[in-house]
């Protein structure tokens, strides 16, 4: 089993930045690949980011390419989501999850965060 837990959302304007955290605890994190998503209210989970086991490939959703980073520490079993030239339209949800492969599709992650807000005013 794989413990995920979110952090680091809140109230931004837009253009600002925030930097969101998951922590991972249980089995090896540096043998997991990691991604990111969001949901907002009404709407699908969809993909941001992901990242390989040792952090050498990463991909992104186009929507957020060029304006979020995502990064592991390994050695602190965390991965990030580094967000900037943040939107009103990134309001939602933010989850991480962990699974085998680093892949867009939602169900092909076995662990997930309980997520975290993000809210960006205009």
């Amino acid at each position: 089993q794989v413990q995920l837990v979110e952090s680091g959302g809140g109230l931004v304007q837009a253009g600002g930045s925030l930097r969101l955290s998951c922590a991972a605890s249980g089995r090896t994190f540096s043998s997991l690949a990691m991604g990111w998503f969001r949901q907002a209210p009404g709407k699908e989970r969809v993909f941001l980011a992901t990242i390989n086991w040792s952090g050498g490939s990463t991909y992104y959703a186009d929507s957020v390419k060029g304006r979020f980073t995502i990064s592991r520490d390994n050695a602190k079993n965390t991965v990030y989501l580094q967000m900037s030239s943040l939107k009103p339209e990134d309001t939602a949800v933010y989850y991480c999850a962990a699974g085998r492969l680093a892949v867009v599709v939602p169900r092909a992650y076995d662990y997930w965060g309980q997520g975290t807000q993000v809210t960006v005013s205009s």
